[in-house]
Formats: structure tokens, C-alpha cells, sequence
């Protein structure tokens, strides 16, 4: 097997569930910068100052692919996705949203504008966050475009870009404890 399938080289890629499109589909669009988020995590992770922050951001690029494959399924194929992977739900949205209270307890929100780049880790955060925000702008699309069944995707992506921009204040800060250890998926 190769990494090699030439079936993209038209100018298509294949749906997870619903078909081939575009390159440049709204569902491409969107789950392509979920991609770029969680490799920008990636990069965060490896600049960890410590194991247990690694391993939150660890948690957070897994669920991002459960996002991705959201996105990456068309209209009508959702049952498709539902038997074969787990799905954004409201108790997804809702951790984040505790984790976010959590870190706003322990990191005083600035007083002003914020210019990235503070830290190596928290620089990585700050691209991650404006990745998911350009997938959130992606997801508004295909919503509108009657394309997203699931509005909980918009929700947990709003979320979790407010979480990206706590703990890359959290890494500028040097604080790394991690918030809501009791968190699971």
C-alpha cells in the first residue's frame, strides 16, 4: 500500500461518508483546517513543559478528529457516521466550556489586545486557536448550505477556540497546571 493513490490528482478527495468532491468543497475547507489545528497542537504538545499538560492537549487533538469527522461526512450520510464513530454532543461542548471557567480562575484575562508569541507553546496555541476559528467560519458555511446536521460542531468549535486562547495565556504565564484533570471523553 502507498501513500500514493492518484485518485486525488484532478483536483477531488473522497468524503469520509458522502462521495467525492472538490478540493476545495466547504467540508474540505473545513475539516482541512482542523487538520492544520491539530498539527499546530501537535507543535504545542512538543514544546510541553511538563507531561500532564501534554497529555491535555493530547486529549484535545483526539476529539478534534472526531469533529473532522463530522465535517468530513455529507449531507445524509450521518447515520454512516454514527455507526462506525463517536459524535460532537452537548457534554463535549460542555466540558470545554468547564475547562475554559476553570483556566479564567487561575489566568487573569489581559487587559488588552494580545500579540502571539509569548512563549514557544503558547504561540502554538495561538495558531491552533485561529485555525479552528477559519474551521468554525467553514462550518457556519455548510450549515447555511444545509451541509452540517449536527449544530453542536458550531458550538464545540466556538469553545474550544476560547479554550485555545485560556491556555496559550496559561503557557505565557508559565502556568502550566492542568485544569480539569477529571475531564474524559
Amino acid at each position: 500500500m502507498s501513500i500514493v493513490t492518484k485518485t486525488g490528482d484532478a483536483g477531488e478527495t473522497g468524503l469520509l461518508y458522502g462521495g467525492r468532491v472538490s478540493k476545495d468543497d466547504l467540508h474540505t475547507e473545513a475539516y482541512g483546517s482542523l487538520d492544520e489545528a491539530i498539527s499546530a497542537l501537535g507543535l504545542a504538545r512538543s514544546l510541553a513543559p511538563d507531561a500532564a499538560w501534554a497529555q491535555r492537549v493530547l486529549e484535545l487533538q483526539r476529539e478534534l478528529f472526531v469533529v473532522g469527522a463530522e465535517l468530513a461526512t455529507g449531507p445524509g450520510h450521518r447515520v454512516e457516521l454514527e455507526k462506525h464513530f463517536n459524535v460532537v454532543t452537548p457534554q463535549m461542548v460542555e466540558a470545554l466550556h468547564t475547562w475554559v471557567i476553570e483556566l479564567e480562575a487561575q489566568v487573569p484575562l489581559p487587559e488588552g489586545f494580545v500579540i502571539p508569541g509569548g512563549s514557544p507553546p503558547g504561540a502554538a496555541l495561538d495558531l491552533a486557536r485561529t485555525f479552528v476559528r477559519r474551521a468554525e467560519r467553514r462550518a457556519v458555511s455548510l450549515q447555511r448550505a444545509g451541509e452540517l446536521e449536527n449544530r453542536e460542531v458550531l458550538r464545540y468549535l466556538n469553545r474550544c477556540s476560547d479554550l485555545l486562547f485560556m491556555l496559550a495565556r496559561q503557557a505565557e504565564q508559565g502556568s502550566t497546571t492542568p485544569s480539569g484533570s477529571q475531564r474524559r471523553h
